[in-house]
């Protein structure tokens, strides 16, 4: 028998959120990781805020809805409230009732300069590295290091030459180089820079991951402005605030194959395996012969397509061009990307209880 099409709607509903959530659903697994990481972040959220007045809303409840907009690609925050406002298993996930309002948009704007100040989002990181570590995930004595272009919120046209420029540039024996004398009217710490001859250079920041190689899972990650050198001098920082052992490996493509690089690789006892250029007289391979023959050279090397998964899968409206201004904005959210990255893959790898 046909059934009616009757639309009238119910005053009550006696299924809670949690019983909608499927029980197989990823974000369960995600959900109960992130709660992990936040209750150990108590401490720094008590210090971010005053004691006395108006209670904000909960930076948890901020952390975990700026999750889901990067494991979901919401391209704005705007969006994400408009999602928050009727997708049951969003508000479940950030620990919304089904009455609860969802809070103005401008939340996020004026409580991430506190968590930026707090820096939150790094905290949050290695809070989740040490549930991996737990969990037996890590590798400690075999990284890969990697660097890619992040495209700033800025155009080409809004750069202009700066009033005060200095007397002595950045460039070889104090050059002046375009960074010295030109900066955006948009966002001043955006530079132009391309990563290949081919490319055009475009407004932008260089993102940074050192990456453990028994699973892919991100160890450390960092933000800087654009320039030749960065990604050397950010694989140095990275590697010094990563716990490895005292014998460890460093994988890395020809752009880390530099003398001084090397130099201050074998200096904190990392072996390196960065790939080397063909032989030709105008870029020197400064590997020693027993790095070369070294039976985890080649191991480091086929590793390295793990670092190139973690960009690839941030790049896809995630931090392909990213909407923030200034670079401590774009690396407090190329941490939570990282964050992000590291907890869809443990809730894979971790065996489900």
């Amino acid at each position: 028998m046909r059934g009616g099409d009757e639309q009238q709607g119910a005053v009550f509903s006696y299924i809670g959120l949690e019983e909608r959530v499927p029980k197989d659903h990823p974000l369960r697994r995600i959900r109960v990781m992130t709660e992990a990481a936040l209750r150990g972040l108590d401490a720094e959220f008590e210090a971010l805020y005053a004691r006395g007045g108006r209670p904000s809303i909960a930076p948890e409840k901020l952390l975990r809805a700026q999750l889901l907009q990067v494991l979901y690609s919401v391209r704005s925050e705007r969006q994400l409230m408009e999602q928050l406002d009727y997708n049951l298993l969003f508000r479940w996930f950030v620990g919304l009732n089904i009455d609860d309002p969802v809070w103005d948009v401008t939340v996020f704007t004026k409580n991430r300069e506190r968590l930026i100040a707090g820096e939150v989002s790094r905290q949050l990181l290695l809070a989740v590295v040490e549930q991996a570590r737990a969990n037996n995930l890590l590798s400690e004595e075999h990284f890969t290091v990697d660097g890619t272009l992040i495209e700033a919120w800025a155009s080409r046209r809004s750069f202009r030459q700066k009033q005060d420029p200095p007397s002595r540039g950045t460039g070889a024996r104090g050059r002046k180089l375009l960074r010295d004398t030109h900066e955006s009217s948009t966002d001043p710490e955006a530079r132009l820079y391309k990563k290949c001859g081919a490319a055009a250079a475009v407004p932008s920041y260089l993102g940074h991951v050192l990456t453990e190689n028994r699973n892919g899972l991100v160890v450390g990650a960092m933000v800087t402005q654009s320039g030749n050198a960065a990604e050397r001098e950010a694989a140095l920082q990275l590697l010094d605030g990563a716990k490895r052992t005292a014998a460890s490996t460093l994988g890395a493509d020809k752009s880390y194959q530099q003398e001084a690089f090397l130099g201050e690789l074998r200096a904190r006892g990392v072996r390196p395996h960065v790939a080397e250029y063909e032989p030709n007289p105008k870029w020197r391979n400064w590997l020693g012969e027993q790095e070369r023959s070294d039976p985890g050279y080649a191991i480091s090397q086929r590793r390295r397509k793990l670092v190139e998964k973690v960009f690839g899968w941030a790049k896809q409206d995630r931090v392909r061009q990213v909407k923030l201004r200034g670079r401590a904005r774009v690396d407090w959210l190329f941490q939570l990307v990282a964050v992000a990255h590291n907890l869809l893959r443990m809730q894979k790898l971790i065996p489900a209880q």
